[in-house]
């Protein structure tokens, strides 16, 4: 028998390529108009709203906070104080069965790729990109759902980023994600890069308030202070490239 640790941990051999840029206009229509398969962009107003209401389709907001007093996702310690603890609402759902698709994807609809054509979606699984996660602060926080583990086992640039702040609820899904680009099959496809933090965490100066410039400051003055603010596993690591480029591009030095 599996154990309940080895379960929560149990990871499939298999990926599902889903070309977000075929679909962003055609689920936002939601059955009104006939189905085409159409590029979009989110330049425009019109594909940028189809594009927002097209994800909302499929990711909503995991087990947000709402009118609950507790904001933790598991009870913290009682000294907590500024140490990482994680939050509700800190996830996206993502489809997970084949419902969602067989909405059009049907033997009625007749729509390509049918539903027994299963190596057009899924595929083997390609090496995948370390994660900024911490497996002995998972049990420390004796979180067990397995849906949240996944997605947070998943997060190769911001172990700590939190959908449902109140900063970041308020921002479209493309300021952060290039979704046209996006196939779930190509990890490197998902990975939201330091451009997309840069416009409000990358100033010329630490003084200026720029989150990034007051972690990128501590390291170069202590070697061993790890850069928390965003990151869990990864802040131990040595300053990307990435992130010294973003602040020289932001007027810094």
């Amino acid at each position: 028998m599996i154990s309940r640790r080895r379960e929560k941990k149990a990871q499939s051999d298999f990926v599902v390529g889903f070309p977000h840029e075929k679909h962003i206009e055609i689920v936002s229509m939601g059955g009104e108009r006939p189905v085409t398969f159409a590029n979009a962009s989110f330049v425009a107003g019109k594909a940028r709203l189809a594009g927002e209401e097209s994800c909302s389709v499929c990711h909503q907001t995991y087990k947000p906070q709402g009118d609950s007093p507790d904001e933790f996702v598991t009870p913290p310690p009682p000294k907590l104080g500024d140490a990482f603890w994680l939050k509700k609402g800190t996830f996206k759902t993502a489809p997970i069965g084949h419902t969602t698709c067989f909405t059009c994807h049907s033997a009625d609809s007749g729509m390509t790729p049918v539903p027994s054509d299963c190596a057009a979606c899924h595929s083997l699984k390609p090496a995948q990109p370390k994660a900024d996660v911490d497996e002995k602060l998972i049990a420390d926080m004796k979180i067990d759902d397995k849906r949240m583990l996944d997605s947070w086992r998943l997060r190769d640039s911001s172990g700590k980023y939190q959908h449902a702040y109140a900063a970041h609820s308020d921002m479209e899904c493309a300021t952060c994600h290039n979704v046209v680009k996006m196939n779930t099959a190509d990890p490197l496809t998902k990975r939201v890069g330091i451009a997309s933090c840069a416009m409000c965490h990358v100033t010329a100066t630490a003084g200026d308030g720029g989150s990034l410039n007051v972690e990128v400051d501590a390291r170069q003055k202590d070697a061993k202070f790890q850069c928390i603010k965003c990151h869990i596993a990864f802040g131990k690591l040595p300053i990307p490239e990435s992130h010294t480029k973003a602040i020289t591009e932001a007027g810094g030095e």
